[in-house]
């Protein structure tokens, strides 16, 4: 199976609510239209968390993964 390569990833395991977002939002505003975030999170709250930034941005939220423990996430920057 072929992978998509990221051009930014962000670990913010560890990190609960409002952390993640404000990260995310961060590295969203270096990056160009149309690049990939890769972000990996441990709060089950992050997976409501960046479905709902993602819909107030216009950012698309491309994938979300839950392995039990951990939350992966991949953001199309608008």
């Amino acid at each position: 199976m072929a992978t998509t390569p990221m051009d930014k990833e962000l670990d913010v395991k560890g990190l609960n609510c409002p952390l993640p977002i404000l990260r995310a939002k961060k590295a969203l505003a270096d990056m160009a239209s149309g690049e990939l975030l890769r972000v990996v999170a441990t709060d089950p709250g992050s997976v409501k968390d960046f479905a709902a930034f993602c819909k107030q941005t216009g950012n698309a939220l491309l994938s979300s993964d839950d392995n039990g423990k951990e939350f992966s996430f991949v953001i199309s920057k608008r």
